[in-house]
């Protein structure tokens, strides 16, 4: 019922990523940042592959950035790992009592109301860059 963490992690991938322009970004070593099976990680970043997010190949050991971070926006990221499928970041329950005049107009009274909070949460992820997010993490 809410938002997958594969959006979560999909940014920590890139976001590593980035950070490690000059090393090799493998699976292995971003799954240790993330705390989780190199498989998760190979798994996303698959699908961040697909969405012309990443370039990986296969057998070659490593990934790197198709763009610029600040080319890239957290609705992309949201958007690649299909966070959430379209207007349904909000559930509504099942089977309410249609002999009850709330559960008979329930659905249809805050339907909309959902579809308009994805709208406004994505237009604000669409103006957020991985650029952003980069310059977020402290240097070590």
């Amino acid at each position: 019922m809410n938002i997958s963490t594969r959006f979560a992690v999909a940014i920590h991938i890139l976001t590593l990523i980035d950070s490690n322009k000059d090393g090799k970004s493998t699976s292995e070593w971003i799954a240790g940042s993330v705390n989780t099976n190199p498989v998760v990680i190979r798994r996303l970043t698959g699908m961040l592959n697909k969405a012309g997010l990443v370039e990986v190949r296969p057998g070659v050991a490593g990934a790197k950035l198709t763009r610029s971070s600040a080319d890239i926006t957290l609705l992309q990221i949201y958007k690649a790992v299909n966070a959430v499928e379209e207007d349904s970041l909000f559930s509504v329950h099942e089977h309410p009592n249609p002999e009850c005049p709330v559960g008979k107009n329930i659905a249809g009274a805050i339907i909309p109301v959902f579809s308009l909070a994805q709208k406004a949460m994505e237009n604000v992820l669409q103006e957020v860059t991985l650029d952003q997010i980069v310059h977020q993490i402290p240097v070590t």
